[in-house]
């Protein structure tokens, strides 16, 4: 995981903060930025990435969600419906909500190995490549995570 975001909070609001609380973003913090690499293989990693995009978009921050690797899968239609974790949000309400008020991006490379083309994504989801993702997590007041 990478950063170029710092946080700024004083050490007497992080140890007063309850696990009750409500999540604070960094005001520096303008855009997140995500990389989920795994799919059914990783349940539970997938699962954590497209619920912390979905928190972020809901919360209002800028996100952009990068679909690499197995999570590939997620950009064609239906895909994302055949998902099951127990205990956690459904996947296509995840990715709907993220659709809605984000960024979802395809991998360029991993789309051309599954046979993945724009024309069978889910309406919404861009196929780009490693320097558009290089740009957006080197700008500034960009916060990068990798699952």
């Amino acid at each position: 995981m990478s950063s170029n975001a710092t946080s700024h909070a004083s050490p007497e609001a992080s140890s007063n903060a309850s696990a009750h609380a409500s999540p604070q973003v960094p005001t520096n913090a303008k855009k997140l930025v995500i990389k989920v690499t795994a799919g059914a293989d990783a349940p539970e990693r997938c699962s954590q990435a497209f619920t912390v995009a979905a928190v972020a978009v809901a919360s209002g921050v800028e996100v952009s969600l990068w679909l690499t690797g197995e999570s590939s899968w997620f950009a064609l239609p239906g895909r994302a419906a055949e998902f099951e974790l127990p205990h956690a949000a459904p996947l296509p309400d995840l990715l709907e909500s993220i659709l809605a008020a984000g960024t979802v991006t395809l991998c360029t490379q991993c789309a051309a190995r599954r046979g993945i083309e724009q024309k069978d994504t889910v309406e919404g989801v861009r196929i780009a490549g490693a320097q558009v993702f290089v740009s957006e997590i080197m700008a500034g007041g960009v916060q990068a995570l990798v699952y």
